[in-house]
């Protein structure tokens, strides 16, 4: 399975391109707004990294391979597709809009914004909510710049990890922001509800 790319951009195309490696060419899938990133930043001929989403099934036995500029983006793909009736081909179409956004969508519930996103309607974007509602705010604190980190046991620590390394915060704000949505919600036990706490204090 295919997990990561690293190459020379050869080709772009409407919604994929040819990532050439080691004189390979690879064609991935890109969403568009991650689409729209790269053809700003980018020329042919240029090195290009992308995390891979690898899809294949019985159904569809031709690899697919959906691309993203950083890991968080990628795993708000795979949370996504998870959804009743959304595969991969049509969450590429879907998400038009950066992660951050659509997460915020789903974590306010709101169900006009959502239906902007391509082929996404009413029912669709009810069992979106319904599904993915209080796994996302991590997704929904996304900063522009994302960095690198890894991820610790302790789901306090973990979340402090992530906001200082992934997410851009300074390590004392990610701690202050921390702490307040603890005392807010005594009863956080994990590192999804505290994202979503420590998400919600930033809308006050």
């Amino acid at each position: 399975m295919i997990s990561y790319l690293e190459g020379k951009l050869k080709n772009i195309y409407e919604e994929r391109l040819m990532l050439l490696v080691d004189g390979i060419g690879y064609d991935v899938l890109i969403p568009t707004y991650v689409m729209n990133e790269i053809k700003r930043t980018k020329k042919l001929e240029e090195p290009l990294v992308l995390y891979i989403s690898f899809h294949q099934t019985e159904r569809q036995p031709k690899p697919n391979l959906v691309g993203f500029n950083n890991e968080l983006d990628k795993e708000f793909f795979e949370l996504f597709i998870s959804v009743e009736d959304i595969g991969p081909m049509a969450a590429v179409k879907a998400l038009t809009k950066p992660v951050r956004e659509i997460a915020r969508f789903i974590e306010e519930k709101d169900i006009k914004a959502l239906r902007q996103l391509k082929g996404i309607g009413e029912r669709k974007a009810e069992k979106i909510v319904a599904t993915l509602k209080g796994k996302v705010a991590k997704y929904a604190l996304i900063p522009e710049v994302i960095l690198p980190g890894e991820v610790m046991e302790d789901f306090r620590k973990e979340v402090e990890h992530v906001m200082f390394t992934q997410l851009g915060h300074k390590v004392l704000e990610a701690r202050k922001m921390i702490e307040e949505a603890m005392k807010r919600n005594t009863k956080i036990s994990s590192s999804e509800e505290l994202f979503e706490e420590v998400y919600r204090g930033q809308k006050k």
